[in-house]
C-alpha cells in the first residue's frame, strides 16, 4: 500500500527520468489561506520513477491532502526541446486527498511541453 507516483512523457514515449518533483502535505490554515509543507524532493530514475520507492509506506500514509509538484518546464529544456519564454507549462501541481490509507494511492502524470492529465492509479 502507500504513496507512489510515475511520469510519462508522451512527447518522446518514453518515461520522465530525471524530472525532478516534490511532494507537500497541505493543511488548511485558518485566516491564512491552505499551508503546504514540504515533505521530500527528489529526482525520478530512469523509469520515470521515485528511486527510492513508496513516497509514503503503508504505515505512513495519513489521511489528508496532499501535492505533487512536477517540474516539468526544467525536464523538457534539458530534453533539447524549444520552448516559448514563458513555457506554456512550467510546474505541474497535483493536489489530491488520501481519504483510506489502507489502500494503494498512486499519481501518475502523462505530460508533454503542452498538456497532460492524471488519474488515481493502482
Amino acid at each position: 500500500m502507500g504513496l507512489s507516483t510515475h511520469v510519462l512523457d508522451t512527447m518522446h514515449g518514453t518515461p520522465a527520468g530525471g524530472m525532478a518533483v516534490a511532494l507537500f502535505r497541505v493543511q488548511k490554515d485558518p485566516g491564512a489561506g491552505e499551508r503546504a509543507e514540504l515533505v521530500k524532493r527528489f529526482t525520478l530514475d530512469a523509469n520515470g520513477r521515485n528511486p527510492d520507492g513508496l513516497l509514503y509506506g503503508h504505515d505512513e500514509l495519513r489521511v489528508g491532502r496532499y501535492r505533487l509538484s512536477f517540474d516539468v518546464r526544467t525536464y523538457f529544456a534539458a530534453r533539447g526541446v524549444a520552448l516559448p519564454e514563458p513555457a506554456f507549462l512550467d510546474v505541474v501541481h497535483i493536489d489530491f486527498g488520501v481519504a483510506e490509507p489502507s489502500q494503494h494511492y498512486h499519481v501518475p502524470l502523462l505530460v508533454s511541453p503542452w498538456s497532460y492529465s492524471t488519474y488515481r492509479g493502482s
